[in-house]
């Protein structure tokens, strides 16, 4: 954002006429937002140019919450990459999401002791039922329009990711599983793609949860990352037609579980070695190596070696400029870490819908970070040519 237009909001956030203020604020914006977009795509709107990087595809719409009161902003979407204003605040809606659920905690008498601490901290003791019904609804209406949203493009790569968290129901204390799935696309861009809640993290719950994915538009998947989780990978074999890719980092700790507190450390070195290979199948022939050589004092644990080659070794495939981001669930651990922080605030959620919107807010706005960072997650040229869509991937084979 240009000084003059950082003076404009701070001085037309001070005038005393709210109405006009708001009119005066939009359309400041909505032109700062036109500008930039302009700068991004290489033409104006509707307008032909021969070095036009990418072209528009619509708007979508959000509030944006000033001094002057809330100014209805409609941003510009493109139809390859992504633009997000940066003079919106990326936080408040988390920040509201996580108001809205303890308050709703609160008012339902099903809160712990350390929200109701947190709700007295927070100066909320006179919340109403109806204060809480329209702060629900509104996150939960953006929420639900961020996860139904059409998915577009190929997705060459796909991290899906669990974490619990503890939810009333009945009467009961029970925890559920919160899935969440971010993928990169042929643009080399980074999204959170979906999320869902089960009981359990059986074939079942994932068959549904990635069916739905695809129901939206997600195509092109040739990789999925994720722990083992049961029924994970029939499931993606099975709805994504794409190879899996069981999490190093897990293996790595289920598989010195069989190695013994003395021999931990040489066993990890020893297994690395195959991760050290330049290509697949100098990986392969080095890992059934360690196997056999670990197998007369350690059976047990070169048996298990023996069984997860395929599924460990699955990344080394692929482009070796992006193997370092996807042989483990890591890309998406600093999100999950964020999502640890705020759930265990709240502890014990009220109900489901409570969960879906903090965690939803949370994966959105997290979204809204990732969409207005300038470097792509992966380059376009060493991501484009592993698109189903000859249109991206036949000019960057070229080049």
């Amino acid at each position: 954002m240009t000084d003059e237009m950082i003076n404009l909001r701070t001085l037309l956030e001070k005038t005393p006429d709210a109405d006009l203020l708001r009119e005066m604020i939009g359309f400041a914006a909505q032109r700062l937002m036109e500008l930039e977009v302009e700068g991004q795509t290489g033409a104006a709107y509707g307008e032909k140019h021969p070095e036009r990087l990418a072209q528009r595809n619509g708007y979508r719409d959000r509030t944006w919450e000033t001094r002057a009161g809330t100014v209805e902003l409609r941003i510009p979407k493109l139809r390859k990459g992504s633009y997000f204003p940066g003079f919106l605040e990326p936080r408040r809606m988390a920040e509201k999401a996580l108001t809205a659920v303890v308050q709703e905690a609160y008012v339902q008498g099903v809160s712990t002791s350390s929200v109701d601490d947190l709700v007295q901290a927070m100066g909320m003791t006179g919340i109403s039922k109806s204060q809480v019904s329209r702060l629900c609804g509104e996150i939960d209406d953006k929420v639900k329009a961020f996860f139904g949203r059409p998915i577009e493009g190929d997705w060459p790569y796909l991290w899906i990711d669990a974490t619990d968290v503890k939810v009333r129901q009945q009467g009961r204390i029970v925890s559920v599983a919160v899935i969440i799935a971010v993928g990169v696309n042929s643009d080399g861009r980074r999204e959170v793609l979906g999320m869902d809640i089960g009981p359990s993290e059986a074939e079942t719950f994932w068959t549904a949860f990635l069916r739905k994915l695809a129901r939206r538009g997600l195509r092109g998947v040739k990789l999925v990352v994720s722990d083992a989780h049961e029924g994970i990978k029939a499931t993606v074999a099975k709805v994504l037609n794409a190879s899996w890719q069981r999490c190093r980092v897990h293996f790595m700790r289920n598989a010195l579980a069989h190695a013994g507190k003395s021999g931990r450390r040489v066993v990890s070195a020893f297994i690395a070695t195959a991760f050290a290979q330049d290509d697949a199948e100098a990986a392969r022939t080095q890992w059934r190596k360690v196997a056999d050589q670990l197998r007369p004092k350690l059976p047990k644990l070169s048996g298990f070696l023996d069984e997860a080659e395929t599924d460990v070794l699955s990344y080394m495939t692929f482009p070796p400029q992006h193997r370092s981001k996807l042989h483990s669930t890591n890309p998406i651990e600093r999100l999950n870490g964020e999502i640890k922080r705020r759930t265990e605030v709240v502890g014990i959620f009220p109900n489901e819908d409570a969960i879906i919107r903090l965690i939803g807010a949370i994966l959105l706005e997290q979204n809204d970070e990732w969409a207005v960072q300038r470097a792509r997650y992966m380059t376009l040229e060493t991501i484009a040519p592993l698109s189903d869509d000859p249109t991206v991937s036949l000019p960057a084979i070229a080049s």
